[in-house]
């Protein structure tokens, strides 16, 4: 059984993940532990993380197998340079400095931040590199529960590759397409996510969550619609795209996009990230996103023709749009479609472990029909009640301790039903950036102010940014048009007809504000403009604390379903600790926090008063 570390880093999200005879046994990102948001430093807390739970240090190793091949990546710099220039130019010299003192010598940098890790005979230590779509297609494949899938990979870009159509079948991976740099479903994407007001690699899913907003039979979402498609991008019939790259800069210049063409373009100015959302910033949402599934959907025509199977794998940052998955599943292309839960950067490091378990050690891989291989995702760490206790003393923080499972179900679900807000932090953190029951916060998807509350009191974010729903499993299809498991907020559905509430006349025209304030069903804080939910479906065997909670709720409210928002504020990443979670608890107006078996009521903790205090100590990155 080989040990295999899987780093991926230098980039966005970076993570590590250690896989033992072709299962991973622990993953985490590196932001959980440094607390900085989207961290690209070298995962060294995740990695002692993971060596730790392991029970092995770094000797005890097979081999660290980084994510992508870096000199590929600097190849198609210098290439892309070179075929731009003179353009570009100061582009160039802030980047190529940096890779030839630092980065082209990865080898040596990967050794000497091991040195922070703990102490390695270098000797002993096999340095492997994958390449990065590679990495996403084996985290997909090699933890879903197919014996033979179809592969798709999109994201921004890797070394060239920017999207591949593949086939996994037992343990090998065939890749029979690819589309490559400049040219990219992400980094398009991305453009617009940038010219929206929102940050690149971290705020697609705000502009994901604004789309519904955009009135889709305006004339004007019509009219940007066809610009991005005569304009800025030709799509093929197989789903490749060509991006004209007269309106992009992302490839040699310092920003995604020539601003001033764009106002040109499409007749409206960039919008900063503290002005308000107007209609036509919907509207343009709207229509990169409709655009954008148009793609996913001819991709995913076209692999499935290529590799004739009737299952799907997808890895990538786009895979994380929920929304294109959707469309792609009532496409009903394939019978089954797994979606890597980690699909974007962080996930690179699940299957970099992977790849080199079953490519280059050939270790055999075992699949499980009925599930798949990420263990919920609850792959990162946990804590002892000792842990726990004594981050109570440190802080002179109350609490009561209920030991039995079923009594603590009850009476969490009891401070639900009755409007509070609760905080819930149990066993291990999630690996990926959705928050399952484990490190979450947990309201009454029912109550119709919920939403409003949770943004400005809670999570400090933009208003229009919707909730996600935790249900039964077993009662899902009494909420949502779904056919299938979702486990992961990989998924939306329609709230069924049945739930929904009549929406006013004139309702397209409103402006976001008026929007929102409409009741649109009995679970209207889960139930999006457009009556979608994300959701995640719960399952008794995967995670029985947090299904034991959904059925307590339900046995007193008749309603298997919470709300379900991952555990942080705004530019913070999702709580690790118990102290992360006491100090955001204690920093926003939630009104209990739930920790393990022990239950902290906000009014009777010291300093409950002094909010700013507590925020302060929050390290936060505006995202």
């Amino acid at each position: 059984m080989k040990k295999i570390l899987g780093i991926s880093a230098f980039y966005h999200d970076s993570a590590a993940a250690l896989s033992v005879g072709g299962k991973i046994v622990a993953a985490a990102q590196e932001e959980r532990f440094t607390r900085k948001k989207h961290t690209a430093e070298f995962p060294v807390q995740a990695i002692i993380f993971c060596l730790k739970e392991g029970g092995m240090e770094l000797d005890d190793l097979d081999a660290i197998v980084f994510y992508e091949k870096p000199l590929l990546k600097f190849e198609r710099l210098l290439e892309t340079y070179y075929a731009t220039a003179p353009g570009g130019l100061i582009s160039f010299l802030k980047a190529i400095p940096a890779w030839l003192n630092e980065k082209l010598f990865f080898r040596k940098i990967i050794f000497d931040k091991l040195k922070e890790v703990g102490t390695y005979d270098k000797k002993k230590v096999k340095l492997l590199f994958s390449e990065h779509h590679l990495s996403h297609a084996a985290s997909a494949f090699y933890t879903s529960p197919f014996e033979k899938a179809a592969l798709l990979t999109i994201d921004g870009v890797g070394e060239w590759c920017t999207a591949s159509l593949g086939m996994g079948d037992g343990k090998h991976i065939t890749f029979f397409k690819e589309l490559t740099f400049p040219h990219s479903v992400g980094l398009l994407y991305s453009a617009f996510t940038y010219y929206l007001g929102f940050k690149v690699n971290a705020g697609e899913y705000k502009l994901m969550g604004l789309a519904p907003y955009g009135n889709a039979d305006s004339p004007q979402a019509t009219r940007f619609v066809e610009t991005i498609r005569t304009q800025l991008v030709d799509i093929k019939e197989d789903g490749s795209v060509w991006l004209n790259p007269a309106f992009f800069s992302y490839a040699t210049g310092l920003r995604m996009v020539p601003d001033a063409k764009w106002e040109q373009l499409f007749g409206l100015r960039k919008r900063k990230a503290d002005e308000p959302i107007l209609q036509s910033h919907c509207d343009l949402a709207w229509a990169i996103q409709h655009v954008t599934e148009d793609i996913v959907v001819k991709m995913a025509i076209e692999v499935r023709k290529i590799s004739s199977s009737e299952n799907l794998c997808l890895a990538g940052g786009v895979a994380l749009n929920c929304v294109a998955n959707a469309r792609l599943q009532k496409e009903g292309l394939f019978k089954n479609i797994y979606i890597q839960p980690s699909a974007g950067d962080a996930g690179g490091a699940v299957g970099a472990a992977l790849a080199a378990s079953h490519l280059y050690f050939n270790e055999q891989r075992i699949v499980e029909k009925d599930r798949d291989a990420m263990s919920g995702t609850y792959l990162g760490p946990s804590y002892s009640d000792q842990d726990i206790e004594r981050m109570c003393v440190d802080n002179h923080a109350t609490y009561q301790k209920i030991d039995a499972t079923a009594k603590l179900s009850h009476h969490v679900a009891s401070l639900i039903a009755a409007g509070n807000t609760v905080g819930w932090f149990q066993g291990k953190m999630e690996f990926g950036p959705r928050a399952l029951g484990n490190r979450s916060i947990l309201a009454d998807a029912r109550n119709p102010d919920m939403q409003r509350i949770l943004n400005l009191k809670i999570k400090y974010r933009e208003g229009f940014r919707p909730f996600a729903p935790a249900v039964l499993k077993e009662d899902a299809r009494d909420y949502f048009d779904l056919d299938t498991e979702s486990p992961y907020m990989l998924l939306v559905a329609p709230v069924r007809e049945g739930r929904r509430k009549l929406l006013p006349d004139g309702f397209a025209d409103f402006d976001v504000a008026a929007k929102l304030a409409c009741a649109r069903s009995d679970i209207q804080a889960v139930t999006h403009i457009d009556y979608s939910s994300r959701i995640q479906t719960v399952d008794r065997e995967t995670n029985p604390v947090f299904w034991e909670l959904l059925h307590a709720f339900k046995e007193q409210t008749g309603q298997g379903i919470l709300v379900n928002t991952s555990f942080n504020i705004r530019g913070e990443p999702i709580v690790c600790t118990p102290f992360d979670a006491y100090r955001c608890f204690m920093s926003t107006e939630l009104d209990f926090l739930v920790i393990n078996k022990y239950v902290f009521t906000k009014t009777e903790q010291p300093g409950r008063n002094d909010q700013e205090s507590w925020r302060r100590k929050i390290p936060v990155t505006i995202d």
